[in-house]
């Protein structure tokens, strides 16, 4: 199972050059992917100007989105131009994970109906893949990688795993520890093989954590705010998160019993320290 990591994005007070050195760093430690997150209403980082800038430092590393509200992205052209542009510029490193969000604040402060975010979704994949793969589309560049960039879908709905198998390479599994992952890896294969694709879909899941002194602080503080709308439940998010370089090995243990194929471990500090623990608890 491949180990990636997230860079700090939504961490509060993070800055611009903290990012650049989170991604150099996670390149030259042997980390997988850096992975980004997500959203309109709070203050976070743009993914694809985040890995745009990541793709500029690093030669290695994959670049996921994990998750992109792809709906909010409602210029299709403009969304098809910007990913094959940083597939280029990364030389074929990035993986759009894609998602519908739950968010209605996300949308109505950006003046779309929350309610047809799905129709949006497949509306933009039909467009994109038409600039990707169409030989004498007008609008360039065309992607690094033949057909486009790697696509995973998030989400644990039906359409979500329709997704999974009718344009997609794989699942991305949200924080919900293993036991949601297993039953949302279950229902993606099932997804894939009704539709008669051969193998198996990639696979991939997030994890939380925070290490050394503070862990458990930085832990709270970044979870419970950045989760704050989910009530409750972000307790239990901020909970579930690895605290120790034991805790931070089960986890990996445990997804990849649970045939995960990359599990992205996020940050809940924007400290650099947080990288090279990450990568010793484990075994990188």
């Amino acid at each position: 199972m491949d180990i990636g990591i997230g860079l700090p994005t939504t961490i509060q007070g993070t800055q611009g050059a903290t990012i650049v050195a989170w991604a150099k760093r996670a390149d030259a430690r042997g980390f997988s992917t850096l992975g980004v997150i997500d959203r309109v209403v709070y203050d976070n980082y743009e993914p694809l100007a985040a890995l745009a800038a990541a793709a500029a430092v690093t030669t290695r590393i994959r670049l996921t989105t994990s998750i992109l509200l792809a709906p909010l992205r409602t210029n299709h052209e403009l969304f098809a131009k910007q990913a094959a542009s940083i597939d280029r510029l990364s030389d074929g490193r990035l993986v759009l994970g894609l998602a519908v969000g739950g968010r209605e604040d996300d949308y109505s402060e950006s003046g779309l109906d929350f309610h047809r975010r799905g129709a949006e979704l497949d509306a933009l994949l039909e467009r994109a893949a038409s600039l990707w793969r169409e030989p004498t589309a007008a609008i360039g560049p065309k992607p690094a990688r033949a057909g486009g960039p790697e696509l995973v879908f998030g989400g644990s709905s039906p359409p979500a795993f329709r997704r999974v198998a009718q344009y997609g390479n794989g699942w991305i599994a949200g924080g919900g520890g293993v036991e949601t992952f297993r039953e949302g890896a279950a229902l993606a294969q099932e997804a894939w093989s009704a539709a008669g694709r051969e193998g198996s879909p990639r696979l991939l899941a997030l994890s939380y954590f925070a290490l050394g002194d503070g862990a458990r602080a930085a832990a709270d503080s970044a979870l419970k705010h950045y989760y704050a709308f989910l009530g409750p439940y972000a307790d239990q998010i901020a909970a579930s998160a690895s605290l120790s370089a034991r805790e931070v090995a089960d986890t990996v243990e445990g997804f990849a019993a649970a045939g995960c194929d990359e599990l992205i471990l996020f940050p809940c500090s924007a400290d650099e320290a947080q990288i090279e623990l990450a990568a010793d608890a484990a075994a990188l």
